[in-house]
């Protein structure tokens, strides 16, 4: 079977999607450009095309292995740009039945600020033979080559038109690849959707003179306690906390409603660290968090020459933290299959390899979405699913190490879902089912110190 090498790669959005992807498509001999329409600044700092960026970002332990597999050495790139190092397993926790144990050895996490991310990944990528970013430029339109002697597509922009013999649309949730495989007479694909309504707000503060015990607080969200909030360090000292709420509860972006959001979650951790630090800026929002996917997989008359990554493909609700992991897996695939080289149907297969990166990510996060949604009932199997899950977050809560470290390992994509089922944990909870939970894991202490006085 003929295998083809396509010498000419452009790839529509500089995002992390669309760096991953440039970063998995750069080899000898190929041409890369990177097309985004924001000028990008020279330093880390937040744009219009990245609506989420001044918000927390989790980047999930298998998404920090992908990236340094396609940029080697980012993880101390990272580190010496500022970015703090912990494990996950020393995170104070609290989910939706208490507190998790803390102190047990599970994955080593970076937290950084997005901007400081995005801006490392481009310079590496800009850094690669072959690659060109070019910013500030608006897409028009992308049509498909007329024939055997033209490129698989061009792209045409206000005096730009590029030649694509492989296209990628990284341009995240406001792609308009619909709008072009519509006019380049290609069906549309099926859409799945779920939408709980879920809105973030975030503030940055100076913590000079605090002493935090654990590395980050979460207090996670609940269908009976729909507000929600989380605190991590981040690059020069800095903390940024956040909140998260579900319908009429979504916190607000006014800074006294901020204050007063955190000061009435379940537990007064996340406000506490809070109250100690020193505010910088204002609070931001964010309320595009609805899950997406695009089943483009299934589209059978799907063009050659043409892929989708990132949230253009799939979007998650960001609480989880899986869109930048997935972005990063799927970029993997893309440089895999380039490496073979491309044969007659390959982009429809290599969807299907990404749908099934997609699957996992997809399934936690619309089966616990899917309990604060009453516009979609969750199916038979994800209502099973997130019956197990709480079952596990209760034994976790009273101590059960064993639980606690297998949805860890699930949750950070490094394992199976099937190993929710591993039989010590179906042995553990028919024995708490019988004989009690045990005692409760103790609330942990957060502040160490306190603020100086001004």
């Amino acid at each position: 079977m003929a295998r083809r090498r396509p010498s000419r790669v452009v790839v529509l959005g500089a995002g992390l999607a669309g760096a991953f992807a440039a970063a998995a498509a750069a080899a000898p001999g190929r041409t890369v450009t990177l097309v985004e329409r924001d000028v990008l600044p020279t330093a880390p700092a937040a744009r219009p095309g990245v609506p989420q960026g001044r918000l927390l970002h989790v980047y999930l332990h298998r998404g920090l292995l992908a990236v340094e597999e396609l940029l080697p050495g980012f993880r101390a790139e990272m580190q010496a740009a500022g970015a703090v190092s912990f494990d996950s397993g020393d995170l104070a926790w609290l989910g939706e039945f208490g507190w998790g144990p803390t102190g047990r050895r599970q994955f080593p996490l970076l937290s950084a600020t997005r901007p400081l991310v995005e801006h490392l990944v481009l310079e590496r990528v800009r850094a690669l033979p072959g690659v060109l970013v070019r910013d500030g430029v608006r897409v028009q339109r992308v049509r498909r080559g007329a024939g055997p002697d033209e490129p698989a597509w061009w792209v045409e922009s206000a005096g730009l038109t590029l030649p694509a013999d492989l296209l990628v649309d990284a341009t995240g949730r406001s792609s308009r690849l619909p709008v072009w495989l519509a006019a380049a007479g290609v069906r549309a694909a099926e859409v799945s959707e779920v939408d709980a309504h879920i809105g973030y707000a975030a503030r940055r503060y100076a913590m000079d003179g605090v002493e935090v015990g654990p590395p980050g607080v979460v207090v996670l969200q609940t269908p009976r306690d729909p507000a929600g909030g989380i605190a991590l360090p981040v690059e020069d000292g800095r903390w940024l906390v956040g909140a998260i709420g579900a319908g009429d509860l979504r916190p607000p972006r006014d800074a006294e409603g901020f204050t007063r959001f955190l000061d009435g979650l379940r537990h007064d951790a996340v406000a506490q660290l809070a109250r100690a630090g020193t505010p910088e800026g204002d609070v931001v929002v964010h309320r595009q968090t609805g899950n997406r996917r695009h089943h483009y997989e299934r589209v059978r008359d799907w063009p050659p020459g043409l892929l989708v990554v990132g949230d253009a493909l799939c979007a998650f609700n960001p609480v989880y933290g899986q869109g930048v992991t997935v972005a990063a897996c799927e970029a993997l695939v893309l440089r895999d299959a380039l490496r073979r080289g491309l044969a007659a149907g390959d982009e429809r297969r290599i969807l299907r390899r990404f749908a099934r990166v997609a699957a996992l990510p997809w399934a936690v996060a619309t089966s616990s979405d899917l309990r604060y949604s009453a516009d979609t009932r969750p199916s038979p199997l994800q209502a099973l699913l997130g019956r197990w899950t709480q079952e596990l977050d209760r034994l976790t809560s009273h101590g059960d190490v064993l639980a606690q470290a297998t949805v860890a390992r699930v949750y950070h994509l490094m394992a199976s879902p099937l190993l929710l089922l591993r039989p010590g944990l179906l042995v553990a909870a028919l024995r708490a089912r019988r004989h009690g939970y045990g005692p409760a894991v103790p609330a942990p202490e957060v502040m160490t110190g306190t603020h100086p006085p001004p």
